[in-house]
């Protein structure tokens, strides 16, 4: 989409607005997989230093937006330290999601990412959690469309080459609680309690997608869609996408034993693949 004109006045709404350091272009449509109707994920970051005017934000949104008066953003931090704010708007009857990010609190965590330094958080919209990867993530993928220092650019440099002590970590990290999951899943199993069930082996299946992502040296930015692009990885697990349709098939059914079971091979091939390709010592 290189001529995209939406992308064009997007740029030019949000470039001028005070505190903003750099333009991109995020999720889908910057990896080449979004669709017509996929969302524009827009990226504005900046520096603590020089923060976000808001207002004069505000008033670019409402400029391009197809409603206005209907038209809000966030404070920088209202969603919380990782999706940290930005706004839903609508422009041109587009979907355009507007995410602040603080440039120098995401190199820090470059840093920490690439000396195998990894953190979880609890995250509304991230029902696994958001792990700080997903930062770098975002970089390695974003596609530029305002960058005057360049700041985009470096950071992207160094992200392009996935840290081998990023990949040893997140393996590290989310390996042991697939079956750790299983288990949990298990003892509620007896009480009937569906939702702790199936609230278990979501989290066994989102550490799957997670250690296979890894595997591949692949930065994994959002759960959704995770386990579909993980079977399609050049390591992965046999028949991963009809497992998981299974396991969900049996939870809706009330079959819980069986769901853990058919997770359990699961578990087992991954653990036999990481063996295999897994954590260097």
């Amino acid at each position: 989409m290189p001529h995209d004109p939406l992308l064009l006045r997007l740029k030019s709404a949000f470039a001028e607005v005070p505190g903003v350091e750099a333009v991109v272009l995020g999720g889908s449509r910057a990896r080449g997989s979004g669709h017509a109707a996929s969302d524009y994920d827009i990226g504005l970051y900046f520096k603590a230093a020089t923060p976000l005017n808001t207002e004069r934000l505000l008033a670019a949104a409402q400029a391009i937006a197809d409603d206005p008066a209907a038209t809000t953003l966030t404070p920088v931090g209202e969603w919380g330290p990782w999706i940290v704010g930005g706004a839903w708007l609508s422009v041109e009857e587009h979907k355009v999601d507007l995410l602040y990010r603080d440039i120098e609190a995401v190199e820090a965590v470059m840093e920490s990412c690439r000396a195998g330094i990894v953190t979880m958080d609890y995250q509304a919209g991230h029902p696994h959690g958001f792990c700080s990867a997903i930062w770098m993530g975002e970089i390695a993928y974003c596609r530029p469309l305002h960058d005057p220092r360049e700041s985009i650019a470096r950071l992207k440099s160094i992200a392009m080459t996935y840290p081998p002590a990023l990949r040893d970590a997140l393996i590290r990290r989310f390996q042991w609680e697939v079956l750790f999951g299983i288990e949990n899943a298990e003892l509620a199993i007896a009480r009937y309690e569906q939702t702790h069930v199936a609230g278990c082996l979501y989290r066994s299946l989102a550490c799957i997608a997670q250690v296979l992502f890894a595997l591949n040296e692949r930065y994994l930015i959002n759960e959704k869609g995770a386990l579909p692009d993980a079977a399609l990885l050049p390591l992965t697990i046999p028949r991963l996408t009809e497992d998981t349709k299974e396991i969900w098939r049996l939870i809706g059914h009330g079959a819980f034993a069986p769901a853990c079971d058919v997770l359990r091979d699961l578990d087992l091939k991954l653990k036999a693949l990481t063996q295999s390709n897994g954590p260097r010592p």
